[in-house]
């Protein structure tokens, strides 16, 4: 028997020094503003994901300009 699937957030110390906002202050919103929180959460795991589709975006941009200058080298 396996555990169940549980979502883990980020430790406060390390969502601290990446959102540069205080323990105090991310559990106050935990404790106070549980919406507020989770949205923070679910954000900061998100942002993963999203930092591998703009890499990909830009890699493609420069895959894209390269190809351009290669036909504009055909065509001159």
């Amino acid at each position: 028997m396996t555990a169940p699937n549980v979502k883990t957030g980020p430790s406060l110390r390390k969502m601290e020094s990446d959102l540069e906002v205080n323990k105090t202050t991310l559990h106050n919103w935990k404790q106070n503003r549980p919406k507020l929180y989770e949205f923070i959460i679910d954000s900061y795991q998100d942002r993963k994901a999203l930092k591998e589709n703009i890499m990909f975006l830009i890699d493609q941009k420069q895959k894209l300009e390269e190809r351009i200058d290669q036909e504009q080298m055909k065509v001159s």
